[in-house]
């Protein structure tokens, strides 16, 4: 009776000792999967994922994952490819239009110097008018586009943040007051310092102020804290929840928003992205506010 007892025991610690090394073996190569999936993903490459294991099921896996690993690549190349003709196409019309829109102005300087009569006079105020939006929005988009072809590794250098945004706003200062806008500015006496593209972070709250500008209902509020936060809020109650979810999409613009490409705010991300920090905005009771996240120095 003992001898059968410690044989069923000893098959017993045989499958148990079988089925903890099959789930070992099962182990290892759901992780195998699930590196060299994170791996594909991260790296521009055609090679699959292939596994040790002899386990059917496993293996299985293995090329279901490949299956969508192939379309999913399938579907990156379609998408750079139409982005990467999206792009020659803005740069292609921004630059062809330039050149018809210049000779177009000239001609209207002429047209200026000589004799006309009232109603002459003011259909050529019309026409100068919309010629110079439309050089405004052509030179939008040849700056988008350029921005897009920018590297990522653009040289950079120590910027006070606090200097820069008061010179930003000190250049808009006159087209807010214009518009009715009397900024309300809070920007700490502690210097707050970080390895930025001057340039860009400069267009960034150009961009920022203009939008302001579009949507404001007379007021503005910037504030820039101690950790390199800046926040722009002002009331909008043209905007809604859904517009505000859109507003950094590039060519999306607000019925509201005259003499726009729909560029400004997805350029400002672009160039927030680029330098490592973060941009995004948010509407409660009536109230948009843009907030913009430096990368720590």
């Amino acid at each position: 009776m003992m001898v059968w007892l410690w044989a069923l025991i000893g098959i017993l610690a045989l499958v148990v000792i079988a089925l903890l090394v099959k789930i070992h073996m099962l182990q290892k190569a759901a992780e195998e999967i699930g590196e060299s999936f994170a791996d594909r993903l991260q790296t521009d490459t055609n090679t699959l994922i292939h596994i040790s294991s002899r386990d059917r099921h496993m293996r299985r896996l293995a090329r279901a994952v490949n299956v969508q690993l192939r379309r999913l690549r399938a579907q990156r190349r379609r998408f750079q490819q139409g982005d990467t003709e999206l792009k020659n196409a803005v740069t292609n019309i921004s630059h062809d239009l330039r050149t018809p829109l210049t000779a177009i102005c000239g001609y209207l300087d002429l047209l200026e110097q000589e004799e006309k009569s009232e109603a002459a006079a003011q259909y050529l105020c019309i026409i100068r008018n919309r010629t110079d939006m439309l050089n405004h929005l052509t030179e939008e988009l040849f700056q988008y586009s350029v921005i897009l072809a920018a590297r990522e590794d653009e040289a950079r250098e120590e910027v006070v943040v606090n200097h820069l945004l008061e010179e930003s706003i000190a250049a808009f200062y006159g087209v807010l007051l214009a518009h009715g806008i009397t900024p309300h500015i809070r920007i700490p006496e502690e210097k707050v310092v970080r390895v930025l593209d001057s340039s860009a972070l400069s267009r960034v709250f150009a961009n920022l102020l203009s939008n302001a500008v579009k949507y404001s209902n007379g007021d503005l509020e910037i504030v820039l804290s101690e950790t390199g936060e800046i926040a722009f809020s002002n009331s909008a109650a043209r905007l809604d929840s859904v517009q505000v979810g859109r507003l950094f999409d590039r060519f999306y613009t607000v019925e509201s928003a005259r003499n726009s490409t729909g560029l400004g705010l997805s350029i400002a991300r672009h160039l927030t992205e680029q330098m490592g920090g973060t941009i995004g905005a948010r509407y409660e009771d009536g109230r948009l506010s843009v907030l913009v996240t430096l990368p720590d120095a």
